[in-house]
């Protein structure tokens, strides 16, 4: 008798073992939930950042008027009135020195 008792209790250790490690809800699917969890934090940590930031850029523009000057001066390029608008245009050095070159090289 001892030995059924044994051998059952044997048998349910292996099925509950089996359905552990392998079936729909096991180790396998608990790393994998794990694993998305902490994506999930990562992205979450990484957002709260963005927020904090833009919170902060948004006190700034309410309560500081130089935080509003500088974003109209650098996104619409606006001026005050009374002071004199620059705009330095670079030179472009490959693509005007090559027709240059051609053209002298083909009048000799």
């Amino acid at each position: 008798m001892l030995r059924w008792v044994a051998l059952v209790l044997l048998l349910m250790l292996i099925g509950l073992q089996l359905e552990l490690w392998s079936n729909h809800g096991g180790m396998s699917e608990v790393a994998n939930l794990r694993a998305a969890v902490k994506k999930q934090q990562d992205e979450n940590d990484k957002l709260t950042q963005r927020n904090q930031a833009l919170a902060a850029d948004v006190s700034d523009l309410k309560h500081g008027e130089q935080a509003v000057e500088a974003r109209a001066r650098g996104e619409l390029g606006l001026i005050k009135p009374g002071e004199t608008f620059y705009q330095v245009v670079p030179k472009p050095a490959a693509s005007t020195a090559a027709p240059a070159a051609a053209a002298t090289t083909g009048a000799n």
